[in-house]
């Protein structure tokens, strides 16, 4: 729709990095030393599964390794966010970090599906299991899975990809913990049932851990506004800008894991000036952590026809 006058058109970009992942080396050999620890792990447990004829150390060793692919993806996803833009992807490959962390938490809920299932099998046909080996074997995962949970600690607030890596760790040691305590009820009583109940508590502890970073993972596959930002209070606050009379096409979304971005259209009045457009940008970087911002600023009255029709949405 045309515009009453000729409008003139500011743009203001900003490239800060001030909420992304604040060392990218240290996230380099966390994720490095988490895969081997837990490859070693996996390859010990699943010949202790093969060994003691233990089902459930097969099983919790195919689980472990789905959790190492999910640290293989992330680092996969940390190490495309870190590559330059070209000229076919000008936003670079960040979006794949939002990609691997839905593609994380459906491989952490199928792997729980499994569990679940071979539980269920359990509870009516509970073999015989040698209580001490599960035991031991496993407080072995709880140290393994534990200490690389604790190497995404400090950055999982910052990208949603360490988020899930923290949180897969974090069930994992979890679940160690039920087969020890599994294993030792099975060694003094032989009700090799309980193996089957732990496993299904346990379950419902890892998908409620888990549901938030799907959810989350899928939002930001959408393009939708990424958790903590409200569009409304966004709109305010430009709107609260001496000259600003209306705000139109606004749109924020998640370049990454780690950045976001806004692009909106400003209508002002003949008080508004252009060297606002910079205070305008670093306000949105220091108080909303919207790192990428882009603003075109329309000068005249606002268009009643174009209010009415909603473009100024």
């Amino acid at each position: 729709m045309a515009h009453s006058h000729p409008p003139s058109h500011g743009h203001s970009h900003s490239h800060g990095h001030s909420h992304g992942l604040p060392a990218s080396g240290h996230l380099n050999k966390a994720f490095l030393l988490g895969i081997g620890l837990n490859l070693v792990y996996v390859a010990a447990e699943a010949w202790a599964g093969w060994w003691y004829n233990s089902l459930a150390l097969l099983s919790d060793a195919g689980h472990n390794f789905t959790d190492v692919i999910s640290l293989l993806l992330a680092f996969f996803a940390l190490k495309m966010a870190q590559r330059k833009p070209t000229y076919r992807f000008t936003y670079g490959f960040g979006k794949s970090t939002t990609l691997v962390s839905l593609l994380n938490a459906m491989l952490l809920l199928l792997a729980v599906g499994a569990i679940g299932w071979e539980a269920i099998e359990r509870l009516g046909t509970a073999p015989s299991l040698n209580g001490t080996a599960i035991s031991v074997v496993a407080l072995v995962g709880i140290v393994i899975n534990g200490a690389t949970a604790l190497l995404f600690l400090r950055d999982k607030d910052h990208d949603i990809n360490v988020k899930g890596a923290y949180l897969h760790m974090a069930a994992d040691a979890l679940v160690s913990l039920g087969v020890v305590a599994g294993g030792v009820i099975m060694y003094y009583t032989n009700w090799f049932w309980v193996d089957a109940v732990l496993s299904l508590i346990i379950i419902v502890v890892i998908v409620w851990s888990t549901w938030g970073l799907l959810v989350e993972s899928l939002r930001l596959t959408l393009d939708a506004v990424p958790q903590g930002l409200d569009v409304r209070v966004i709109r305010e606050h430009l709107l609260a800008k001496p000259g600003v009379v209306q705000v139109h096409d606004l749109h924020v979304w998640a370049m990454s894991s780690t950045e976001n971005s806004l692009t909106a259209h400003l209508v002002v009045e003949n008080t508004y000036q252009d060297t606002q457009l910079t205070e305008i940008r670093e306000e949105l970087v220091h108080h909303f952590g919207i790192q990428h911002v882009t603003l075109q600023v329309e000068r005249g009255a606002v268009n009643q026809a174009c209010v009415k029709a909603g473009v100024y949405h």
